[in-house]
């Protein structure tokens, strides 16, 4: 079996009067995974690391340039039964407060900012919802001994 660490998650996180919004996004009908809603996900490029791919994914997948990035004290995983291969991701919060810019790439259809109740229901994945739990309490002060590494870039 083989383990691989080649993919990331990137939350991207708005804090507003009414409470936290996250930018969720429908995949397009004609992309792996078609019409789930997810956050922004891909590939780490070589010699490049997760936490640079996170950024630029971001950039490329929605246009939004990012305030903080933290790395959030999660996980998510899945195992591939093509390759018998387990692939380990890291799990990333970005900050944004400018998001009027949003352009997304050709991998979605749409996006809208919810709350962390909605964006949970509407997530495919166990692992993905339990990570946006973490990033809630820890952003909420619901969980303060969580620890967040902010990433300086």
């Amino acid at each position: 079996m083989k383990i691989k660490t080649n993919l990331i998650e990137a939350h991207i996180l708005k804090q507003t009067e009414a409470g936290n919004k996250y930018l969720i996004m429908k995949r397009a009908a004609d992309q792996k995974y078609p019409n789930i809603w997810q956050m922004t996900t891909g590939k780490i490029d070589k010699d490049e690391k997760a936490y640079e791919a996170a950024i630029r994914e971001i950039k490329e997948e929605t246009n939004l340039d990012i305030n903080e990035l933290y790395v959030v004290p999660n996980i998510n995983y899945f195992y591939d039964n093509k390759d018998d291969s387990i692939t380990i991701i890291p799990v990333f919060v970005a900050i944004v407060k400018k998001d009027n810019d949003i352009k997304l790439s050709s991998e979605h259809s749409e996006y809208k900012w919810s709350n962390a109740k909605e964006a949970k229901e509407l997530f495919a994945w166990q692992g993905q919802k339990q990570s946006l739990d973490i990033i809630e309490d820890y952003f909420t002060g619901k969980n303060m001994n969580l620890y967040f590494t902010k990433i300086s870039k």
